[in-house]
Parts: C-alpha cells; structure tokens; sequence
C-alpha cells in the first residue's frame, strides 16, 4: 500500500521561506526634498475634529465558506512485520519469530523494553478501566429511528449510445472512486458505433470520469487490487484479460493473449490472496476457471474445468457467472453457474475430482451474485431467477433461508460489511431491497425505487453507509442508507450467529427425515417388485399349466375324432362288402345269362370280387 498525502492549499499559501543573514547596510533608495512642495503646503487654523472614547463598530454578515469536518481513525491490527512476512499466516510468522529470538541484540532489547513496558502498566492499574462513564439509559437504540436512504450523486454514461453498467468496484483505500464497466450484453445486439471505454469516477464530480480505460473490447468486470490502490484487473466481452495502471494513464498495461484466453465473456475477475499481490483469477461461461499473474499475463498458470462429472470434459461444463473468494480461507473459492448450481472448489487438491468438493443446487436459473457472509464465512448468499437464498455449508441438500418469490427478476445482490444480518438485491424493476432478517423476515426492511430502467450491479462500500448500484442505461447511482443500516446493533452478532446454528440444525434433521422417508419409499418399492415378480411367477405357471391342458384337450379330441371317423369308415367298409356279396350272387346268375348269351365279363367279375375281399381285410 503506497501512502500519499496530498496538499490542497496553493504554494503560495504558505508564504515564502525567509533566510536571515548577517551583511551591511545598503541604500534602496534616497528622494531629495523639494522646496516647491514646501510653499504649497497651507496652515489651517482653527481645526474641528470629533474624538470619540471609543471603538467604531458597525454591524456586517458575509458568506462564509463552507467547512465540512472529517473524522479519521485508523484500525491498528498488528504491526511491525516485515513487508516479505503475512501477518495473517500462522507459519511465517512462526518462522519470523524463531529467526529473531536466535538473534543476539533480542535479550539486550527485551530488557530495554521493559522498564518502559513496566511504566505502563503501573499506568495502566492506576487507572480504573472498567468504570462506567456513561448510564446505559442514555444510551439511544439505532433501531429505533426510521430506516431510510437518499440518493447522493448519479453518474452517467457520458456516450450517445448507453450500455449497460456491468460492474462496480470501490477504490481499496480512501473509497472516494468508483470503477464502472460498462458493457451490452444483449447477444449480436451490440451497435457498431457503440463505445468500448469504461470509466474511474470521483465521488465528488459527477459531470466527467476521472480517467477513461480503454480495452480492446467492452469490459463485462472490473476489479481494484486490494494492495496496489493503482492496478485494476478487467474481464473483456472476447474473452481477455486486461490489467490497467493508473499512473500509466488510460491504456492497457497488460492482455492476456486470445489464444489462451476464454471462449466467451469473462463475468467474473478476483484478486486472490499471495504475497506479491499479483495473482488473480477468472471466470466465464465457457466453463472455464482460469489463474492468472499479472507479472506474466499473456497464459494462465492453471486451468479447472468446471464439470460436475469429475471428468474434465469441456463439453459437459457448467458456465460459470458469479465469482467468490474469501481471504481468510485462500484454498476454497465457489463457482456460480448459469444453470442454478453453486460449485465448491479447493484450489491446492491434486486431482480433478478433488478440485470439486460439492454442489449446491436450488435455484431455476443462472446465478448472478455468490458471496460469503463477512462475519460467518461458512454462510454465504446467492441471488438468482426471483430469490435470495442463504445457505450453509454443512447442509449441502437445500438452502436454510430464502426470500419470497418476487414478481421482477433479481439481478445481483451483496451483504453489509458492517452487519451481519443486513444484504442488499437488486431487481428489473429499478427497485433496491434492503433486507434485515433480524428484523423482518417475510419482508425487505427498507425498498427503495432508484430508476425507472432495470438495475444490473451493486456494489457496497466497506464502511456500509453508501451503495453504488448501476443501471441498464448506464447510469451508476449512489445511495446513502440511513445509520440504522449500517450501524452494528446490540447483541447481533450472537443472535445472528443462534439464527444460523438454529437453521442449519433444523435443514439437517428436515434431510435426515426426507433420507429416511425415501429409504422406506425405497424399501416399499423393492417389496412390491418382488411381490409383483412372485405374482407374474405365478401367473406364468398358471397360465403354462392352462395351456398344457389345452394342448392336451385338443390332442385328445384330435384322438378321439379320428377313433370315431375309423369306426365310422369300418363301418361303411363292412356294409359295403355285405352289398357285395349280394351283387356277387346277382353277377353269378347274371353271368351265367351272360354265358349262355355267348358273351360275358368274366374278368370284370373276378376284379371285383378281389376288392372286396382286400377291403374286408382292411
């Protein structure tokens, strides 16, 4: 962090320096009289003059400048530490620590020390540190107040063509700037005159940007870097990634090159926690995460394929909106998706499939906002289709708060850096919703109508007093919400912290009972498939024995007709041969007319009388 303090008076101002010496005498300048003037000179006598006792006063009033009066206090954490040495990790500062106490002049000023260190604390006992000063019936509930919130400055667009303002990002420091991207995302709608530049405005001149950022394609996010107030990194509508240095002026200072780049927008860009402060990472609907070091931009470092599979399959991957990245837990980072799913990653994993810890699914369409709670982390807040939903991390199955379901579409929201009950969404109906659960629940605390156009982002600023929320057209809005808002109430914490316990708690035993009903649901099933499969057992051989004794039945008959139409045809055999003996006794008179007619068919009659006889054998 490079600390600058600026003068606001003019050189001039402060006088010029004055440099005493010691040297001579000198003549400037030496006017001789002049008897002329001596003889104009008249005497007047007598002489009347008033003299009064007193002062002359006379009464006056004039506009004076207006003097505003600021105050400042600084957070001192702990210092002392190296610039190569995180305070915040544990092992360097173990390391650090061994290092100097081996040091030989750490004993000599250990006891150097406390002789002073003693002074204070005799200080310290005499003074009575627990008294109370102030009765706590003087004290005044915040709550009490109204809640409400007013607009402050709107900064617009200064293009004929409006785009839309994509992203917002506060200046790390002072917080007197405001970065915006702006961007249309319309698909193939995008005007060609239409300009590509994103702006830094100062809070206090709304009529022109402060500086004009000039990337090779719309940006859709832009970030500040938490350490290097100068650096911002931006997500370009190819793909990119542009870094900026405002003291290198408007142009890009770094860009990744297209060829590594992402195959579509890049709708999410955070700074990630190293010592350099030069690593970032990104993310796009391509599917993709990418890393990033600024130092060396033109490929990325690492690439996580966001496929829910644990494949690594590009074809499969989910595309990836919102971004979400803690520092006090610099391994995990989530993914929101456009298809309502919220994927938690850990970075330092070897695998794939470790990279993707869990998901998180609840809502119907894409998620546009994904952040942790500040003073819970392992509760964060997404906003998606027409809800909010606050989850848990120990209750992955479904959320253990959501909004209603509103009648306009939300489009980004973000939590209160000062209360950790307080988050703000944005909606299409140009509507700002704050909500306080601790307050109210079913219903936003406060609803704030902001612009007739819909609202797109939302930023708030870390002290929680102003919100910049920026519109469709353009037009960047700045919002200061009343102190009942941003004002840390009493007892909030713990009661926050017993409302997120008590929730997570009741989630759990709502999936242990739906875990146990569908198990049931299950084991019903099962027994009616085996049941189902008894019975088609069952019926299988029932109907197999019914159709043997059909088949039987039908043998049977088959036999039983053919017995009846052999009797029938032995029959018939026996009363023919009966009829042929009788024509046998007629052919034997016939024949012997025949003969003793001189002709007969004595063949004829031995043939027929062979016939019979066969068929009397048959």
């Amino acid at each position: 962090m490079e600390i600058v303090y600026v003068y606001v008076k003019k050189r001039s101002e402060f006088g010029k320096q004055c440099n005493f010496s010691d040297r001579q005498a000198e003549l400037s300048i030496d006017i001789a009289p002049n008897p002329q003037l001596t003889e104009q000179f008249v005497i007047q006598d007598p002489v009347d003059r008033g003299i009064q006792c007193s002062y002359d006063m006379s009464e006056h009033e004039v506009n004076t400048e207006r003097f505003e009066m600021e105050t400042r206090g600084i957070n001192h954490v702990e210092g002392g530490w190296p610039k190569d040495v995180n305070p915040q990790e544990l092992e360097q500062t173990i390391r650090f620590r061994k290092k100097v106490e081996k040091d030989e002049n750490y004993i000599n000023a250990i006891m150097q020390l406390g002789y002073v260190m003693e002074h204070c604390i005799k200080q310290n006992n005499a003074i009575d540190i627990y008294g109370e000063y102030f009765d706590e019936e003087d004290v005044v509930e915040v709550s009490d107040e109204v809640l409400s919130a007013k607009t402050i400055n709107v900064f617009r667009d200064p293009h004929e063509i409006k785009r839309t303002a994509t992203h917002l990002s506060w200046h790390p420091d002072a917080n007197r700037k405001l970065a915006v991207a702006y961007s249309c995302l319309d698909f193939q709608r995008a005007d060609v005159n239409m300009s590509y530049d994103s702006f830094i405005w100062d809070l206090e001149n709304p009529n022109a940007p402060e500086l004009t950022l000039k990337p090779s394609s719309p940006l859709v996010t832009l970030e500040y870097n938490p350490k290097d107030s100068h650096v911002l990194i931006g997500g370009c509508y190819n793909g990119q990634i542009a870094c900026w240095d405002t003291r290198k002026g408007s142009l890009v200072a770094e860009l990744s090159t297209i060829e590594f780049s992402h195959r579509d927008p890049v709708f999410g860009a955070l700074w990630l926690q190293s010592k350099t402060g030069t690593e970032c990472f990104s993310a796009s609907t391509d599917g993709q995460v990418m890393w990033w070091d600024i130092r060396k931009i033109n490929e990325p470092t690492e690439v996580l394929i966001m496929d829910i599979s644990r494949k690594g399959v590009l074809e499969n991957a989910l595309g990836a909106i919102a971004l979400e990245f803690e520092p006090t837990m610099p391994t995990k980072f989530m993914v929101g998706t456009e298809q309502g799913v919220v994927i938690s990653c850990n970075r330092k994993a070897k695998t794939i499939a470790e990279k993707i810890v869990c998901t998180f699914s609840g809502h119907h369409g894409p998620i546009y906002a994904l952040q942790r709670n500040p003073f819970y982390p392992k509760n964060f807040l997404t906003v998606g289709d027409w809800t909010a939903r606050i989850w848990s991390e120990e209750s992955r199955e479904s959320c253990i708060m959501w909004t209603k379901y509103h009648m306009a579409y939300i489009t980004d929201g973000a939590w209160s850096p000062q209360r950790p009950a307080v988050f703000f969404t944005t909606k299409m109906d140009g509507t700002v919703d704050i909500w306080d659960f601790v307050f109210k629940q079913s219903d936003p605390a406060l609803s704030l109508k902001v612009c007739d156009e819909p609202l797109f982002s939302l930023k708030v600023q870390d002290n929680g007093c102003f919100l910049a929320c920026g519109s469709r057209l353009g037009t960047a809005t700045l919002l200061e919400v009343s102190p009942g808002l941003c004002t840390l109430q009493r007892n909030e914490k713990n009661a926050v912290s017993s409302f997120f316990e008590r929730e997570t708690r009741r989630e759990k035993i709502l999936e242990a009972r739906h875990r146990e009903m569908r198990l049931k649901e299950k084991g019903k099933t099962e027994v009616k498939d085996e049941e189902a499969e008894g019975e088609i057992k069952v019926n299988q051989e029932q109907m197999l024995a019914q159709t043997e004794e059909e088949f039987f039945d039908i043998i049977n008959t088959e036999i039983r007709r053919k017995e009846i139409a052999l009797k029938k045809a032995l029959k018939k055999d026996i009363e023919d041969l009966e009829g042929g003996e009788e024509e046998e006794e007629e052919g034997e008179e016939e024949e012997g007319e025949g003969e003793r007619e001189g002709g007969g068919e004595e063949g004829e009659g031995y043939k027929g009388e062979e016939e019979a006889e066969e068929k009397a054998k048959e």
